[in-house]
């Protein structure tokens, strides 16, 4: 999964796939497809997912393991 962090960051915090899309302002499924990885994530997303969760955008892309 391309995007694993960003499930995991939202299951431990007990946040379900339509809560972080109503935050974000987008569709559940439209979310969920950036979860798995269907669609890529505009940068405006990743910023406020890294905003949200207090973490780097290369924390949730995979590029550094320091949060």
């Amino acid at each position: 999964m391309l995007y694993k962090r960003i499930r995991d960051l939202r299951e431990d915090h007990d946040l379900t796939q339509t809560q972080i899309a109503k935050y974000l302002h987008i569709t559940q499924r439209t979310y969920s497809r950036y979860e798995t990885g269907h669609s890529a994530i505009p940068i405006e997303i990743f910023s406020q997912l890294a905003d949200y969760y207090h973490t780097t955008i290369d924390y949730l892309a995979n590029r550094t393991n320091k949060k």
